[in-house]
């Protein structure tokens, strides 16, 4: 890498590089200025080497990310990757074609030798002036060498760039750049501990893709509380297998490569629920090694249904614009209803068609029992489901069955 003398160290190599190409006219000179201040008058042949522009190395910028730790300390040393843009003037007599002989000069120069050698940088700070103003350059040790590539500037490009010098004709002009220029400060890093053990592993790419989650009573049986996911799918078993559901990383009952057996959580909320299977691999000293990230697959998602368990209770409810109470039923689930859950309380008439649903109010803390106001429902006897989150609680009306019901009969 180089210090912050490597940018005038590029311009006074490129000056002394050219001067062997100058030769070709007699008395031609190499001369470092702006065009418009101490350039050649126009009938002396000379070339003027002119940096005009400065720009970031794109595939050098980032090479030196991250240069610090979190706590502030300097890992390595930054870097700053630039591009120089230098405009080549040619001047002397047009009569003679001097400009552009030494056009032709410079460029065979730049094509036949585009790098800056060390040798020719050693060469350049030996002579004065630079071997007192350049004296501490570092550029010959750069690992990778300057580059010269000629721009093809068009015509309004170049007529751009002279327009920026005051009252200057415009001279036979090329432009080149010269990349990459590493400037690298000069700050001590904090060493690392050295690595006491390496380990390298090679594996093919080994991504789980689950196909559907189902319960265990069948493909189209819902899922309930109490009953036991089976995930099917493809390259399911790992070094350690979980399943990811709920924002939590479980354990499942067992594992193969097509199909994982999972009990439903008892922290599980009702509703439309996410699982993903999680890969993690052993890796590390000794074997079998600690568990790191590993795989992850696609997300399947399964709706979680509720149960109603009784007692269905009757009850009342204060009137919010001050009447007499409200009659109310206080509905208790096997499962947790989150309080920022809709839950919605469907009522249906046993004999006819009457229907009611009712949205329970706002709760302060997740439960499993909902009470609801039931205003306006006529005696009779009920068929009670309880939606959550969309997730709806089953009813069964066969009156043969065990399962009968849930029903309630009102008032």
């Amino acid at each position: 890498m180089s210090n912050y003398l490597a940018v005038a160290t590029v311009t006074g190599t490129l000056q002394h590089v050219l001067s062997q190409a100058a030769a070709v006219v007699p008395g031609a000179k190499v001369s470092a200025a702006r065009p418009d201040g101490a350039a050649p008058a126009a009938k002396e042949p000379a070339i003027n080497v002119f940096l005009y522009q400065v720009t970031p190395n794109a595939a050098y910028r980032n090479c030196d990310l991250p240069t610090r730790r979190a706590s502030g300390g300097l890992i390595q040393r930054p870097q700053a990757a630039l591009t120089l843009h230098y405009l080549l003037s040619f001047y002397g007599d047009e009569n003679n074609l001097e400009p552009q002989r030494l056009l032709g000069a410079a460029a065979r120069q730049l094509h036949a030798q585009p790098l800056l050698t060390q040798q020719d940088i050693v060469q350049t700070l030996a002579n004065p002036p630079y071997d007192t103003l350049l004296a501490t350059s570092n550029l010959a040790d750069q690992l990778d060498l300057v580059r010269f590539t000629p721009l093809g500037l068009s015509l309004e490009e170049l007529s751009k760039l002279w327009s920026i010098f005051f009252q200057s004709p415009y001279v036979l002009s090329v432009a080149y750049q010269a990349s990459a220029v590493l400037i690298e400060s000069e700050d001590t890093p904090q060493p690392a501990l050295p690595v006491q053990t390496r380990n390298l592993y090679v594996m093919p790419f080994h991504q789980p893709v689950i196909d559907r989650v189902r319960s265990s009573a069948g493909e189209f049986a819902p899922i309930f509380a109490a009953s036991m996911l089976e995930i099917d799918g493809k390259q399911l078993q790992g070094d350690v297998t979980l399943v990811l559901l709920g924002g939590i990383e479980r354990t499942p009952l067992s594992v193969s490569d097509k199909q994982i057996t999972l009990a439903v959580p008892a922290d599980l909320q009702a509703g439309a629920r996410g699982l993903q299977v999680i890969q993690k691999l052993l890796l590390g000293s000794p074997p079998p090694g600690a568990p790191h990230r590993g795989f992850e697959s696609n997300v399947a998602t399964f709706v979680l249904r509720p149960r109603i368990t009784p007692p269905i209770v009757k009850t009342t409810l204060p009137d919010p614009h001050g009447g007499a109470p409200l009659p109310a039923l206080q509905v208790t689930v096997d499962l947790t209803v989150g309080k920022n859950q809709r839950a919605v309380l469907l009522l249906n008439a046993a004999a006819g068609a009457a229907a009611h649903s009712f949205l329970a109010p706002p709760r302060a803390a997740d439960g499993s029992t909902l009470t609801m106001a039931i205003p306006g429902v006529p005696g009779g006897q009920y068929f009670l489901r309880v939606q959550i989150d969309g997730a709806e609680s089953p009813v069964d009306l066969d009156p043969a069955s065990v399962n009968f019901g849930p029903t309630v009969t009102l008032p």
